[in-house]
This record gives C-alpha cells, sequence and structure tokens, in this order.
C-alpha cells in the first residue's frame, strides 16, 4: 500500500475549518436547505463522504452517486450502513493519509455511472481532498462537520486549484 499523501500538523489545523458552505442546524433544517440548494444549483454529481451525512442523505434525499464511508462515526466503530448501491470498492486507507489505491478507487468511481459505495479500512475523511479534486466541476461535494452541520462543497476550478495547493503541501509532508 503506497501513501501518496500524509497530512502535516499545519495542515490539521487548517483543515478542521469547513471546504465548503457550512449548513448550520438539525438533521431536518440541514436536509431541507441541501434539497433547496441543489435545486437552485443543478449540479451535475453529488458525493458525500461520512458514515452519518451518506445515511442521512440516503434516507430522506436520495442516494448521492458516490458514497465514502468507513464504518465509524466519530472515529468509534458503528454498526455498517445499508446503503443503496450498484457497486461496492473496498479500500485501504489509513488515518491521516491519502493511498495510491484510495486515489484509483476515487478516480474509478467518478469516471462511472453506477451508483457506487466505497468502504475505506482506515479513515475516509481526507479523501474529500481528491473527491474534489476529480470530480467534475459544478458537483457538490457533501460531508459532514462534527458538532456543527454538513457542509457542502461545490467544485469549481479555484476549489480545485485550492485544494491542489493543499495536497501539493501534503506530497512535500509525506516526503519528509
Amino acid at each position: 500500500m503506497e501513501i501518496r499523501y500524509s497530512l502535516t500538523t499545519d495542515l490539521r489545523v487548517k483543515l478542521k475549518q469547513p471546504l465548503g458552505t457550512l449548513i448550520r442546524g438539525s438533521f431536518v433544517e440541514t436536509t431541507k436547505k441541501i434539497v433547496n440548494l441543489m435545486e437552485k444549483e443543478h449540479p451535475t454529481r453529488v458525493i458525500s463522504v461520512g458514515d452519518t451525512v451518506s445515511k442521512n442523505l440516503s434516507k430522506t434525499i436520495f442516494s448521492p452517486q458516490l458514497v465514502i464511508i468507513d464504518n465509524k462515526c466519530m472515529r468509534k466503530s458503528i454498526q455498517p450502513t445499508a446503503l443503496a448501491a450498484e457497486r461496492t470498492l473496498y479500500v485501504k486507507n489509513p488515518p491521516a493519509t491519502i493511498t495510491e489505491e484510495a486515489i484509483a478507487a476515487i478516480q474509478e468511481a467518478l469516471r462511472s455511472t453506477q451508483r457506487i459505495k466505497m468502504v475505506v479500512d482506515g479513515e475516509e475523511d481526507l479523501l474529500t481532498l481528491i473527491v474534489i479534486a476529480y470530480a467534475p466541476e459544478n458537483s457538490f461535494v457533501i460531508y459532514g462537520q462534527p458538532y456543527e452541520g454538513v457542509v457542502v462543497v461545490k467544485v469549481t476550478s479555484d476549489k480545485k486549484a485550492e485544494i491542489a495547493e493543499i495536497l501539493k503541501t501534503m506530497e512535500e509532508g509525506s516526503k519528509t
């Protein structure tokens, strides 16, 4: 398993900030706001990262084209979530890293027209960066912000450039 990117101490602090629009409120309130945003923006694709947000989206709104989960909530193991998918991919991705295997699986999933569930052995949080880097523009990447709400990232060329800089820092960090 080849590790491509490693989280640096500086980035650990920076990445606690939302990468997109933070939607605060109860589950019902955030769901309603996401639906309104989707009706307004008509995203190309919708990708969710995280067990709770993926489960909640699938239960109430729709099943995203790609869901990335690790069968954990707040780093504690949970009962695997039943999510609708035409295909399931399994990858290894240790905490605080991004592996080549995970990158390749995300690229494959984003090229597919199938509804895909990716189950990560390790940690899925940082894979949000890879999804943003490779998702088509005008896609929505949705993930949970612990104790605050849900974050919706609209993929744009500017957002991709911002993520590329973060990944460059992580790549340099993994070489040291």
